[in-house]
């Protein structure tokens, strides 16, 4: 193996020594810190199994590192564990001797730690979040609540009276607000407007088919570009030579970078000539060898002459009347609904759609939005489908069917999914952030929301497993997890963090299964305590600990296999380079 390579796994070995160290710390603190508070000796405090790499001797409790990273315990003084008799001063200091509360609160802690604990890593990485994108809307999506009530530019100054200063804000609110009214004062052109809409409630179905309710408005704060289409050859911009994707990137001089201002300079234009500065994609044939597509920007200089308006008519004001008399006067509109891309396998090329061609409707539907018509064709995913659209001002259209794929994920659900293979090509403005009004309470709010997320996908994967819809061979063990450590490490501190939290709720959510030996087996004990009014005959719990032992042995063994399978190419390739070096 290469110096190199040597170097590599030693680095991810020490990611994965700290990961796991670090969340066995954790737990065992939860069991320490409760049992000290409750008068319990503690005997011995173990990070590690076998043989001992660090003993520190405290006043009653050995601290040790065991050389084994595996796990650790909390030896507490139990008299049923002695062979020797117990000093009579400290009976009351064992862990039997303990209120039933106490002693569950003690084993609780643990596994609570872990789950809570990633509200700390969470909160640290989202601290990060300086800088938010404003409370100014860039998109409206057509048909949505927000549609024929908001327009683009318009500021959100508050929500329900109060007062919001970024976009995650207003998010937050509305995605609370599911079919209820929803108050927003907007700031549009300088002046105070009062909207209400009912935000619909829209479900997303996630990995381990998960539904999440959340509202929606149908608003983006990202701006289009200013990235023009030009549906007409002999309107007045396909005279000045423009050509669809052309990105325009000053007007007379002065710098556009979204399409609403190259909108607002051209509607108030009286038909006086305006030079338009762009940058136009040109693609380069058999890019790197036929392995990708490829396109260079060239600029150019355009000289456009608007028609003119109606003798005393005045630029419309409302910001889709505008936009649609800077099309009638100039041929210029978003180039959003123009295809980019068309695969020439598709059932689209075979329908006669080619790049450049404008989508006006599908299946007699007009479309102003291109994820707007993804929607629609989802909704109708196995059918045929109309497609209409304009090739240098002539109306053509024609049929096609939707690629259906299917795939099986890592968690071993099957999926099936419908896909539109053509695509447009709008990117976006420059973001113009604004600063984090509260990060300290953001960046907690967000801890707790990111940790409740994981808490319930990781608690729905076990009951996906128990009802064998999960296969076993998704569960992995500490090869996996070195795996991750290494490749959460490699990517950057927020990113180890992440797989941290991660893998510290499941440690948590794992040690709370009712199986002997883990910490939710000593709480299913103490159920049947609370019942009995007495504690369990010792026979009773030695068998069951050992039935645990063994269930537990069983889930290790299999994990293992996982490992082992997942990585078998890895493993042979490995021994061959250590074998022929």
């Amino acid at each position: 193996m290469l110096p190199a390579e040597v170097q590599e796994r030693a680095v991810d070995l020490l990611y994965f020594v700290l990961l796991v160290s670090s969340l066995i710390f954790i737990h065992e603190s939860g069991h320490f810190a409760f049992a000290k508070v409750f008068g319990v000796k503690v005997l011995t405090f173990s990070i590690g199994f076998g043989p001992k790499i660090l003993r520190i001797r405290g006043k009653e409790t050995e601290y040790c590192v065991g050389l084994l990273p595996f796990g650790g315990f909390v030896k507490m003084l139990e008299e049923s564990k002695r062979s020797e008799p117990i000093l009579p001063e400290e009976r009351g200091r064992t862990f039997e001797a303990q209120a039933l509360w106490k002693r569950v609160v003690i084993v609780l802690a643990g596994p609570a730690m872990n789950v809570l604990f990633p509200v700390a890593l969470y909160t640290s990485v989202f601290l990060e979040d300086e800088k938010f994108l404003p409370p100014t809307i860039g998109q409206i999506v057509p048909g949505k609540p927000a549609d024929g009530k908001l327009e683009p530019g318009d500021r959100i100054v508050r929500v329900d009276g109060d007062e919001v200063t970024s976009f995650p804000e207003v998010q937050q609110v509305i995605a609370r607000r599911a079919g209820k009214p929803v108050d927003l004062a907007i700031e549009r052109d300088g002046k105070p407007v009062d909207v209400t809409v009912v935000p619909a409630n829209e479900a997303e179905v996630r990995e381990l088919d998960i539904v999440e309710h959340t509202g929606k408005i149908g608003i983006d704060p990202r701006f289009p570009a200013a990235v023009v289409g030009i549906a007409q050859p002999d309107s007045p911009a396909g005279h000045a030579k423009l050509q669809t994707f052309d990105r325009i990137t000053a007007v007379n001089g002065h710098r556009i970078e979204r399409f609403t201002e190259l909108v607002d300079v051209l509607a108030d234009n009286r038909g006086d000539q305006v030079v338009l500065s762009y940058l136009r994609p040109v693609y380069v044939p058999h890019a790197l060898g036929g392995l990708c597509v490829m396109a260079v920007l060239e600029p150019g200089v355009a000289q456009l002459t608007p028609l003119p308006r109606a003798s005393g008519a005045s630029p419309p004001t409302d910001a889709r009347a505008r936009a649609t008399d800077v099309l009638a006067r100039t041929g210029i509109e978003n180039a959003d609904m123009y295809v980019a891309f068309v695969p020439e396998a598709s059932s689209e090329w075979r329908a006669g759609l080619r790049p450049g061609d404008r989508i006006t409707t599908l299946d007699s539907s007009p479309q102003r939005l291109w994820r707007s018509m993804e929607d629609e064709l989802v909704a109708g995913a196995d059918k045929r489908h109309e497609l209409a659209w304009l090739r240098g001002g002539v109306a053509m259209r024609g049929f096609f069917q939707l690629r259906k794929e299917q795939w099986d994920d890592e968690f071993g659900q099957h999926y099936e999914r419908y896909v539109f293979r053509s695509d447009d090509w709008l990117p976006y403005a420059e973001d113009r952030l604004v600063p984090n009004p509260h990060p300290l309470a953001y960046a907690v709010r967000r801890g707790f929301e990111e940790t409740g997320s994981v808490i319930k996908f990781i608690s729905v994967g076990m009951l996906r497993l128990a009802q064998g819809r999960v296969s076993l061979a998704t569960v992995g063990g500490p090869i996996t997890m070195y795996d991750i450590a290494g490749q959460a490490g490699a990517k950057g501190p927020a990113y180890f963090v992440w797989a941290m939290a991660l893998i510290s709720v499941n440690l948590g959510l794992i040690n709370l299964l009712p199986i002997p030996v883990l910490d939710g087996g000593h709480l299913l004990f103490f159920l049947f305590e609370a019942a009995r009014q007495k504690p369990l005959p010792l026979r009773i719990r030695e068998v069951a600990s050992l039935a645990g032992m063994v269930v537990l042995l069983l889930l290790m063994l299999v994990a293992f296999k996982n490992d082992v399978e997942r990585r078998w190419d890895v493993i042979v390739t490995q021994v061959r380079e250590l074998v022929s070096s």
